[in-house]
């Protein structure tokens, strides 16, 4: 008993540091933006409680933005479950059946993901640009004239033309994600498969996807999150341009409390964000043990 006893102090000795750091860095922001939330304050000047007031604008007429802003973030997510996590996924089906120069490939579908977003918003950035960029260039030079445009500074195709990068640039991490769990499968599943007649398609549908659901739990987690928490790409490509048109949350917050000093309706924007991807968290948690059951 005095060993195990030993032992635990031992345990909490050893994760009491990174406890500690966790809960400065991040439990300690998310309490104190749920008690800014709930005041009227500039950032310097008095704090005047004001209750659920802010919240309350979030989502009445004076809040419209932060509607406007949450639908984007929505229409990034189902982007990124429609086109991003399956593209990931076909790689690496593809890629995990013994493709010539496999290891080529995961390297070079990998290398996005660990190229600075910043720079990637720079690059995509002179891609759209509406004089010298190479998608107006393109259209030219094949007869598509009438298709130019500035894309960036059109309403009607900056959120597509912010959409494309941030799914381009991830499309590599899902699939390395995907490609690791299938090459943890046993071989011999695959080769009782082939031997039985079984196709690709079939191997695929009946075989590697469900054995790797916890890695499908995990990747949507990760896509439907991030894709509420995305902010780097937005901010080098449009900043929330044109007219709020490419404006997410995280954006519109930022913009909020230091551009216009409010930071009690800004913290109510951080813990309506918090709170969405915690819920969707729980959701994706919920749906993976219904259909486990």
């Amino acid at each position: 008993m005095g060993k195990l006893l030993q032992n635990k102090k031992a345990i909490f000795l050893f994760m009491a540091p990174a406890v500690l750091f966790f809960a400065v860095i991040v439990v300690a922001p998310v309490f104190l933006s749920g008690y800014y939330s709930l005041l009227e304050w500039d950032g310097m000047g008095e704090k005047i409680f004001v209750g659920f007031d802010n919240y309350a604008r979030l989502f009445t007429d004076s809040g419209d933005k932060f509607l406007l802003a949450l639908k984007n973030s929505l229409m990034i997510a189902v982007f990124s479950l429609l086109i991003q996590l399956p593209m990931g996924m076909l790689f690496a089906i593809i890629l995990s059946n013994g493709v010539r120069g496999e290891r080529f490939f995961i390297t070079i579908f990998f290398i996005p993901v660990i190229i600075s977003t910043v720079a990637i918003g720079q690059l995509w950035g002179k891609i759209y640009h509406p004089d010298y960029g190479l998608l107006n260039t393109l259209l030219r030079n094949v007869g598509f004239d009438r298709l130019t445009r500035a894309w960036l500074g059109d309403k009607e195709t900056v959120l597509a033309a912010v959409i494309t990068p941030i799914i381009w640039q991830y499309i590599g991490y899902y699939m390395l994600l995907f490609y690791s769990s299938i090459k943890s499968v046993s071989a011999d599943l695959f080769d009782a498969a082939k031997i039985d007649g079984a196709s690709r398609i079939q191997t695929a549908f009946r075989i590697t996807i469900p054995l790797i659901k916890p890695m499908i739990k995990t990747c949507l987690i990760f896509s439907l999150v991030g894709s509420f928490k995305t902010y780097d790409m937005v901010c080098v490509l449009t900043d929330g341009g044109p007219a709020h048109a490419s404006e997410v949350p995280t954006t519109l917050m930022v913009w909020t409390i230091f551009k216009r000093n409010q930071y009690g309706y800004g913290s109510a924007m951080a813990v309506i964000i918090v709170l969405i991807c915690f819920s969707l968290y729980l959701l994706v948690q919920k749906f993976f043990k219904a259909d486990n059951e």
